[in-house]
């Protein structure tokens, strides 16, 4: 059996129900269903990030996507992550600050429709940083580390 990542809210590549946005409580991240865990699996990792962001954004910060969440050391017997929950450590989103921001599209901007990609990786160990990482510390620390890894898309318009 394969890793999976689902959610109650939405269907993979489908549209994440406004609550979980800016346009209703940015702070509440979506409920999510693990399954799949592969044998020999210590922690998992999840990560959510925007690819769709405005090319204006991309030049004025230097960045390529927006990261939404990150959060490592998450229990490799988690099955679910409930609505708001926090499982495992959250490490710092694209604003700097650590927890969940939710999608929150600049609707003037193309495209007005952006994916979210939930990432979910399945460790062998467990990841340890003195601060709250980066999306990129995370994901630069659990490659020796990665047995599999599964995806969720959801998408989300303000227009």
């Amino acid at each position: 059996m394969a890793l999976l990542l689902a959610s109650s809210a939405f269907k993979n590549n489908g549209t994440i129900p406004a609550k979980y946005t800016c346009d209703g409580d940015s702070k509440l991240s979506p409920p999510l269903s693990i399954s799949g865990v592969p044998e020999g699996t210590k922690s998992l990792v999840l990560i959510m990030d925007d690819p769709d962001i405005p090319q204006f954004v991309k030049e004025k910060y230097g960045i390529e996507v927006f990261d939404h969440w990150t959060v490592s050391n998450i229990p490799s017997e988690t099955c679910e992550i409930p609505e708001g929950a926090i499982v495992g450590t959250e490490g710092l989103n694209g604003a700097g600050a650590k927890g969940y921001t939710g999608p929150c599209p600049p609707p003037e901007h193309e495209p007005n429709e952006h994916r979210y990609i939930f990432k979910l990786y399945a460790l062998s160990g467990l990841l340890d940083f003195d601060a709250a990482p980066t999306k990129q510390q995370v994901l630069n620390a659990l490659e020796p580390l990665l047995l599999a890894e599964a995806e969720l898309i959801g998408r989300y318009s303000r227009t």
